[in-house]
């Protein structure tokens, strides 16, 4: 399960699929380049502007004075695009959240050429539209409002609909909760490379049911929110792909092989230049991959790849193409090790690009042109991550393109030609730093600005985050960091608090700013004399390999439960470690996990925090619970075995259950639920609910203090600070 929608760091999430998932700030990623590759636009108090590197030359595009007749300045535009002949921009503001994304607003065009700025879809709803783009010829735009799409002229200002079937169940161009929870969907159509016609998905959730959220709080009468929202065992929505016509407003549905209910479509995008679409099925039990072409004209179908394995297979990432569209990029575990194919437009030659024991995190850049491949590792740490390259043809050597005097995270954001890029630095005990930097000699474009110069000009902490390992008995080896109390004295004994997530959507065991943060406790927990550690199990997505991520399949709550508990077991033997007074804390799958380890092992730990915890997995979604843990059709014991409901009989320790009432991820009713079976079994415990709050728990005056207020008080009443 993965974490979601915390604001913070570490702690505070944000969501990406999944139950809760704690989340690393993302810097890099967010440069829009222009097509020239040596200069990148952004918004400004002077309106959009062009940087032009490397000297970081300034031009006006879209002057503050044009946006201003609108109302639009550098505060409330949320993002924008221009056309591709740079003469108009689409401009997004407005913004209105989507579940976890503000994936709804208002779009205008700005026009340089008539120097007007006009509104796209005056007549629809405030903030209703979502993922407007431009034509290729940038004289429409498409968007969609209500489950719809429209496409509207730029010069008339009127628009026509593409589609009038759409429903609150009947989705057009964009996404159910679920799909947009698990896969990371949301903008679900896009223009076809000659504008003639737009490629998009239809959801049919009409036999979902929905799920009621009860409002008690804003009315006299209680009333209830309905959420559709397919549980474990339930089938998902109907998918499939429709081309329409803009001119006649003609769909043509693509023929896929495969119910469109027994089979999911996270994938789909037209090859460049063609008149072809291309996409990825994944079959109910996400254990088989397959890659179609559909020709939009002749809605013919024909499968070019697949790819099976006997746990999951992972949605894949936007297809990169190269040699005229011939070939193109695709991620594989297949060979047990994350790494990066060319692959033939008709499947039959695929060359490994990315070769050796180690897993590619993230591909960066693909540069045809000087035939190379920038990816970010990390072979011999898997706590950091480094930019790498290679040879795009696959014929090269592994070279480390970060200089390794810097240990830590790294990423970039490289210019299209390879010439440029934006390069973040941090570490568990420094903050993010940024340089802009000549990739191709590997020097800062000023010295000033460079890494080496913010690095000198820091005071290092004097009480660091350290990382070690430790091996279980059971012969696991597994990373942690560790934040000791200030003025450590190693003859003393410390209380500890345990961080943990433990499922396959997150990573916490990270060197990156924030490690050794906990921005739910009031003051400072090394001041206070608490040792604070975190652990990374068996099937969190550290970059150790297949085997290292997917030995958890069908064992949430058994393996990771039994990975954390046997390295806590271990650091109960260091001779400064308290082992009376040992806690946990965890949010989503990590409250899971946190209520798990009280559950199974009370002789380790005695004080849990367990915050919006699955307490029954068959209470989660399809896509993310069956993707890791089977299909609940044939048996459901694997399910019933990982929730902590199973063992809360077991409970002898002190816990503090938090849980909001309005959460749509992971449903108040496994508050409930728990509640009821620690009640059976006489178990005394103490519950937090929140009303109406989602599964962030942020919302409404004083709720984020209250919270950390709450989960503050009971850690030193249960697991009391400082040396003893």
């Amino acid at each position: 399960m993965r974490l979601k929608n915390l604001a913070f760091i570490v702690i505070f999430v944000a969501s990406i699929g999944g139950l809760l998932q704690p989340v690393k700030a993302q810097y890099g990623g967010n440069i829009n380049w222009a097509k020239n590759a040596n200069a990148y636009y952004q918004i400004s108090d002077q309106g959009i502007v062009s940087i032009t590197l490397p000297k970081n030359d300034r031009k006006v595009v879209i002057p503050a004075a044009l946006l201003g007749t609108k109302g639009l300045h550098a505060g409330n535009i949320k993002s924008f695009q221009l056309s591709e002949d740079g003469q108009k921009a689409l401009i997004y503001t407005n913004t209105k959240k989507v579940w976890r994304y503000e994936t709804r607003g208002d779009y205008y065009v700005a026009d340089i050429a008539t120097n007007t700025v006009t509104q796209m879809g005056k007549d629809k709803p405030a903030s209703s539209l979502m993922f407007a783009k431009f034509n290729p010829a940038g004289d429409k735009v498409a968007y969609v409002s209500k489950h719809n799409i429209y496409v509207e002229d730029v010069a008339s200002n009127t628009s026509k609909a593409l589609t009038t079937d759409g429903t609150d169940r009947i989705i057009n161009g964009t996404f159910d909760w679920v799909y947009e929870e698990e896969f990371g969907c949301r903008d679900g159509f896009s223009w076809s490379p000659d504008g003639t016609t737009i490629a998009y998905w239809q959801l049919d959730a009409r036999k979902i049911r929905n799920f009621l959220i009860i409002d008690n709080t804003d009315s006299i009468y209680s009333f209830t929110i309905p959420i559709e929202y397919p549980k474990v065992g339930q089938n998902p929505s109907a998918c499939r792909i429709g081309v329409v016509d803009i001119n006649t407003a003609k769909t043509t549905w693509m023929p896929v092989p495969g119910n469109d209910v027994q089979h999911y479509i996270p994938r789909m995008e037209w090859i460049p230049n063609s008149k072809e679409i291309i996409l990825q099925q994944i079959n109910r039990e996400q254990n088989v991959s397959k890659i179609f072409v559909a020709d939009a004209q002749t809605a013919k179908v024909n499968a070019i790849y697949e790819e099976t394995d006997k746990s999951w297979v992972d949605a894949g990432e936007p297809w990169k193409w190269l040699n005229g569209n011939k070939e193109f990029i695709w991620q594989s575990q297949k060979d047990g090790w994350k790494h990066y194919y060319r692959i033939s437009k008709d499947g039959k030659k695929q060359t490994l690009i990315t070769k050796g024991n180690y897993d590619v995190i993230e591909l960066s850049l693909i540069d045809e042109k000087n035939n190379m491949f920038y990816f970010m590792a990390s072979p011999t740490n898997a706590t950091q991550q480094y930019l790498f390259k290679t040879k795009l043809d696959g014929k090269g050597k592994l070279e480390q393109v970060t200089p390794s005097i810097l240990a830590g995270t790294h990423s970039y954001d490289i210019s299209p030609d390879g010439t440029y890029a934006f390069h973040v630095f941090q570490s568990a005990n420094s903050r993010p730093l940024t340089e802009w930097m000549n990739l191709t000699t590997g020097n800062p474009l000023s010295m000033d600005g460079s890494l080496t110069n913010q690095l000198g000009k820091i005071q290092p902490p004097k009480n660091k985050v350290e990382f070690f390992k430790i091996t279980t008995e059971d012969g696991v080896e597994m990373d942690g960091w560790m934040k000791k109390p200030d003025n450590f004295n190693p003859a003393k004994k410390y209380p500890v608090l345990f961080y943990v997530y433990g499922e396959p959507a997150f990573q916490t065991v990270t060197d990156t700013y924030g490690a050794g943060m906990n921005r739910l406790y009031e003051g400072d927990m090394a001041k206070d004399g608490y040792i604070y550690i975190s652990l990374d199990n068996r099937g969190t997505p550290a970059p150790k390999g297949r085997e290292w991520r997917k030995s958890i399949y069908k064992q949430i709550g058994r393996l990771n439960i039994r990975d954390q508990a046997m390295a806590a077991k271990k650091i109960l033997e260091w001779p400064f470690v308290d082992k009376n007074r040992i806690a946990v804390w965890g949010w989503s799958g990590g409250g899971s996990s946190t209520l798990n380890l009280l559950f199974q092992y009370p002789e380790i730990y005695k004080t849990g925090i367990a915050i919006a915890a699955v307490t029954n997995q068959l209470t989660y979604d399809n896509i993310y619970q069956e993707r890791y843990m089977g299909s609940p059709l044939k048996t459901v014991e694997a399910y019933e075995l990982g929730s902590p409901i199973h063992y809360a009989k077991n409970l002898t320790g002190n816990l503090l259950y938090i849980h909001g009432t309005g959460d749509d991820n992971v449903h108040y009713q496994n508050a409930e639920m728990l509640v009821n079976e620690l009640i059976v079994h006489k178990k005394l415990f103490q519950f937090m609910p929140y009303p109406n709050r989602s599964h962030s728990i942020n919302e409404g005056a004083g709720t984020t203090a209250h919270l950390a207020a709450t989960f503050t008080k009971f850690l030193k009443e249960n697991c009391p600070p400082g040396a003893q």
